[in-house]
């Protein structure tokens, strides 16, 4: 026999249209075509889901806040002395915040919608992350890394004029 024809198998199943069947609807059940309360339905399922999206873009833009705390944290506990922790802690505070600037279209990416504003997660999130990298440069600037003081730019000044020159006195030979 050639494969697929022949015998009907024993566990195939016809299935038919569940309207032509001589089985009653059960008690409460009505066959209708989708009407306006569907559309209703439908309207609120979207309003809600458009709710739910800018409720989790403003939780999303108050993250950084959280790493903010613990990252403040752990740069008062490493000192304010040149280790191999601060500077790992403050490089990766650093490193967080413009790494945050750069994904900020793909953070805000899944809460696209016609119906939810994320401009305002969007500038609270890059506000925060400025905090952040503030708070790195301000570890940069205790740890001594940064040039704010005279002394750092001594270099890059011209020698002073002489204002006197005093010459003669005793030969000692």
């Amino acid at each position: 026999m050639e494969k697929g024809k022949g015998l009907a198998r024993r566990w195939a199943v016809e299935l038919h249209d569940a309207s032509s069947s001589s089985v009653p609807d059960p008690p409460g059940f009505t066959r209708s075509a989708p009407d306006a309360d569907d559309a209703a339905g439908a309207r609120q399922r979207k309003e809600s889901e458009a709710a739910w999206k800018a409720q989790k873009a403003w939780e999303v833009a108050q993250s950084p806040f959280k790493n903010l705390m613990m990252t403040g944290f752990m740069m008062w506990m490493a000192g304010n002395t040149i280790h191999l922790f601060s500077m790992g802690i403050t490089f990766s505070c650093l490193w967080g915040g413009i790494n945050a600037f750069r994904t900020v279209g793909k953070v805000f990416e899944p809460f696209k919608d016609p119906r939810v504003d994320t401009l305002a997660p969007k500038l609270l999130y890059i506000a925060l992350n400025l905090v952040v990298l503030g708070l790195g440069v301000w570890k940069l600037n205790t740890l001594g890394l940064l040039p704010t003081s005279p002394s750092d730019w001594v270099s890059s000044l011209a020698p002073a004029r002489e204002v006197e020159y005093a010459g003669g006195g005793i030969p000692l030979n």
